[in-house]
């Protein structure tokens, strides 16, 4: 899912697809709710002066406007935690199946005459495409139900975000304004991603191209659309078809786990130098790039190094995991095999409690984990890194059995 500016950080750390238990409210927060469904009228006024005021005054975008209704399943769904990490296995192993790989090798042959020419233009390999494909939608199969301006309205009058959706809102006027789509048909996720390759809003305005020539841009029902759109979306965050995403590696005896992380890049050269191989055994590729270490699984689980374009992807959605399973899912369809190391299946899963205490207990300590917030994120790993440093235990920042019984974790 592309989301604008990347408001939700939890998507860091939290499984987008792992159910979800409602998160306990006050009556506080509940009377909060009750009372902006009541002012959602007042809401569709300011939308109304808001959509005239950015010279939105076109009959289909008023007519939108006036049917704009309340949505309590995207209160629900917005109010929900997940309540477990999602260790990496689970989240790799739910999104690149085996089902799903055949499927992206057979669209790849399907589509390749159109995937080699929006390949050429705009420099992003077609595996990566089909693989973005594939992750956002399976192939198309399920854009969500939703409708995309009842939930962005419904979000636009809730206080804590109201300016970010008000700004996607009159975004998906602009969308039905310009012809795109009618607003009945405008259908996505309960956040407003919409399409094959769930843009926002604001982000198909400035990214959807329209590459079949019917002068629309159609992200829902044209693939040459939503595949050449995608490709302009990553090529403008700085896509490099010189090199490859990263790859996976292996890492020598004795390494070094305080140089992981993306924090931590380093040329390719001096990655060799740490003893740092491909997984045939061979050198790393002799290039002039820079490359960081992660060890999502710890250090019994794979390694990978990930070069500037992890980061592109990164651009798309923020969370690590997921720009590993891009990046994996785009190697396997272009004809790769299954990892060297695949990530240990026994990971423990921590609650928000469970990560609380653990970020507690490391703050006490004196090691900085940022906010505690309960949610397993790079400051944290981190701040679990340098305490298993201190006591003599192996500094992957993973949250094993072990280091948990010392923290005084339960699982």
């Amino acid at each position: 899912m592309v989301w604008d500016y990347w408001l939700f950080a939890g998507a860091l750390a939290w499984s987008l697809t792992t159910p979800a238990l409602a998160s306990s409210q006050t009556s506080a927060e509940a009377a909060a709710e009750e009372s902006t469904k009541d002012s959602f009228p007042a809401c569709i006024e300011r939308f109304q002066k808001t959509a005239e005021a950015e010279g939105l005054t076109s009959a289909v975008v008023q007519s939108s406007i006036a049917d704009l209704k309340w949505s309590e399943r995207v209160i629900e769904l917005d109010r929900r935690q997940p309540e477990f990490t999602t260790p990496f296995s689970d989240y790799l192993d739910r999104r690149v199946t085996q089902q799903r790989v055949a499927d992206g090798r057979r669209l790849l042959r399907e589509h390749r005459k159109l995937l080699t020419r929006v390949e050429q233009q705009y420099g992003v390999p077609a595996p990566y495409l089909v693989a973005f494909w594939g992750l956002e939608t399976n192939y198309g199969s399920f854009f969500g139900k939703m409708s995309v301006l009842d939930s962005l309205a419904t979000l636009a009058c809730d206080k804590r975000r109201s300016q970010y959706f008000t700004r996607e809102l009159m975004s998906a006027l602009r969308i039905i304004d310009e012809g795109a789509i009618e607003a009945k048909n405008m259908e996505g996720s309960w956040a407003g991603a919409m399409g094959h390759v769930q843009f926002m809003p604001s982000v198909f305005l400035r990214h959807a191209v329209d590459y079949d020539g019917d002068r629309k841009r159609d992200l829902w029902n044209s693939l040459p659309d939503a595949m050449a759109s995608a490709a302009n979306f990553l090529s403008s965050m700085g896509w490099d078809d010189d090199y490859r995403w990263g790859r996976e590696v292996l890492l020598p005896e004795g390494f070094d786990y305080l140089s992981a992380g993306l924090k931590h890049k380093r040329p390719l050269s001096e990655w060799q130098e740490m003893g740092v191989r491909q997984t045939s055994g061979a050198a790393l590729p002799d290039e002039p790039i820079q490359a960081a270490l992660l060890v999502p699984s710890g250090h019994k689980g794979p390694a990978f190094l990930v070069y500037d374009n992890f980061k592109v992807i990164m651009g798309w959605n923020q969370s690590e995991y997921y720009a590993l399973a891009v990046g994996h899912m785009a190697d396997r369809i272009a004809g790769a095999g299954k990892l060297h190391n695949p990530p240990p299946g026994n990971s423990p899963r921590l609650n928000r409690e469970q990560v609380i205490t653990l970020q507690e207990t490391l703050k006490s300590k004196g090691f900085d984990v940022g906010d505690v917030d309960g949610i397993w994120g790079p400051a944290t790993r981190r701040a679990l890194s340098q305490y298993q440093d201190k006591q003599g235990m192996v500094p992957d920042g993973f949250p094993n059995q072990e280091v948990l019984d010392a923290l005084g974790v339960g699982t």
